[in-house]
């Protein structure tokens, strides 16, 4: 399973709706996602300099329809910052994750919301996925087992979301958000491959996070 299908199952409560830690930026966390996803598909580098960017390497199918669809659209943009491509809206996998789960038999679709004519619901269908997930996640942050490139990427976009400890509460083993994050940061430091993009990705989701924060900040602090 890709690590974007990994995180929409986290960031998606069991009735298809987006956990509330992260409806605001789930955006960021998913095209972070699915750019990592692309990287270990050698499809794309992302750039090891402070404001990251991602430069397409390759433009040959991976057969796969979630990356392809990304891969298309993220061709044009070869070479812009990571932080500036999280809050492109056309590059959001969200529809082909979708299908793709579906396909998988673990989401099923469902009602529509708001009497019909909201968002077409896809509850999920097979819990097992999500819980082997959690449990790989609750083996890593406990220290029983070693992390993968995708456990790293997946915490490090939580963590980035500021939504880690909201959305792997039971994982952390009674840590709080503080010692929560620490925890994300040790595993990362002591990555024998140094996990590059999904610090990275860490950065640039919380950075775009930050950034679409500002202007209420500001309203806030100014009204």
């Amino acid at each position: 399973m890709l690590i974007v299908e990994e995180l929409h199952l986290l960031l998606t409560r069991s009735d298809g709706r987006v956990e509330s830690a992260a409806s605001v930026h789930r955006l960021f966390g998913a095209i972070g996602a699915v750019i990592a996803d692309l990287a270990l598909h050698g499809r794309v580098i992302v750039t090891a300099e402070k404001n990251a960017a991602v430069q397409v390497v390759s433009t040959e199918p991976t057969g796969n329809p979630v990356l392809d669809a990304t891969l298309v659209r993220l061709t044009p943009l070869t070479g812009k910052r990571l932080q500036s491509l999280l809050m492109r809206s056309k590059l959001d996998p969200l529809e082909q994750v979708v299908d793709s789960l579906v396909a998988q038999r673990v989401l099923v679709r469902g009602e529509r919301g708001f009497f019909g004519w909201g968002a077409q619901r896809t509850p999920e269908s097979d819990p097992g996925p999500e819980m082997l997930l959690r449990s790989r996640l609750t083996a890593v942050l406990a220290g029983s087992a070693a992390p993968t490139e995708a456990d790293l990427t997946l915490l490090a976009i939580l963590q980035g979301m500021n939504a880690a400890h909201s959305i792997l509460r039971n994982e952390a083993g009674g840590a709080s958000a503080g010692q929560l994050k620490k925890r994300i940061e040790q595993l990362a430091a002591g990555s024998a491959a140094g996990d590059a993009v999904a610090k990275a990705v860490n950065t640039a989701v919380a950075a775009a996070l930050m950034a679409a924060m500002t202007p209420v900040i500001v309203a806030t602090t100014t009204g």
